[in-house]
């Protein structure tokens, strides 16, 4: 979470939230870095009436790159660990255990338990208490980020897609009367992705199943910001 005198940006994981906070902190002065991961509920109370600016991303894409990236951790994460049964699971059953958390997984009492019980301030920094209200609610795991990151009191949350990025960040913030300086248009425009994970198109990874149960599961996100399968 960055907090300016003019907005509040949150990072919505694996969905170009890296590049955004080296952006604002490098170039805006009155920039803070509050916390990592953090929702729009924990938003400081000074800060609570300023619009909220955050990304998104195509939900078939996020799957791909977070199952990548934590794959060829050399320690990855709990949540990997136990969807992936100790990295023995290829992609196509790790991410039906990720996509079938919300819909009565018996994984999910064990996800809950291995997570920490407060923020943390880095890695995934989604404590136990925050993601057991999935339960049941047959949501997505990023559709379920999605709604627990963006969703709160206050000005409606503007949300670009991470796709054009570098397109929309820039008009985001000159739209909140944000002064840009020659150097953060260029940074925008040439400094290299943060944070990315090395794979293939994402289409390459999907079954027929699979693409059709992320259809399903995230189908909030997918219409709400006009994503395709491929596209």
């Amino acid at each position: 979470m960055i907090v300016t005198d003019r907005f509040v940006f949150l990072h919505l994981h694996k969905s170009g939230g890296t590049f955004v906070n080296q952006c604002l902190l490098s170039f805006l002065p009155d920039a803070r870095h509050i916390g990592y991961h953090l929702p729009r509920s924990m938003i400081p109370a000074p800060a609570a009436h300023l619009p909220v600016l955050g990304f998104v991303r195509n939900p078939w894409s996020y799957y791909v790159s977070w199952y990548t990236f934590q794959s060829r951790r050399p320690n990855p994460n709990f949540l990997f660990r136990i969807l992936s049964d100790e990295g023995r699971l290829d992609f196509e059953h790790t991410i039906r255990n990720m996509l079938n958390l919300g819909a009565g997984s018996l994984r999910l009492g064990m996800v809950i338990r291995s997570l920490p019980p407060a923020y943390s301030n880095q890695g995934l920094n989604l404590p136990g208490f925050a993601l057991a209200p999935i339960r049941n609610t047959r949501l997505g795991f990023y559709t379920y980020l999605y709604r627990y990151l963006y969703t709160g009191a206050g000005p409606p949350v503007v949300v670009g897609r991470l796709e054009e990025l570098r397109d929309e960040l820039l008009p985001m913030l000159e739209s909140l009367g944000q002064p840009l300086s020659r150097e953060m248009r260029s940074y925008v425009d040439n400094e290299s992705p943060a944070n990315t994970s090395e794979h293939s198109a994402y289409t390459e990874y999907y079954s027929d199943a699979l693409r059709n149960l992320v259809a399903e599961r995230d189908d909030e996100v997918i219409r709400r910001h006009g994503y395709r399968f491929g596209g």
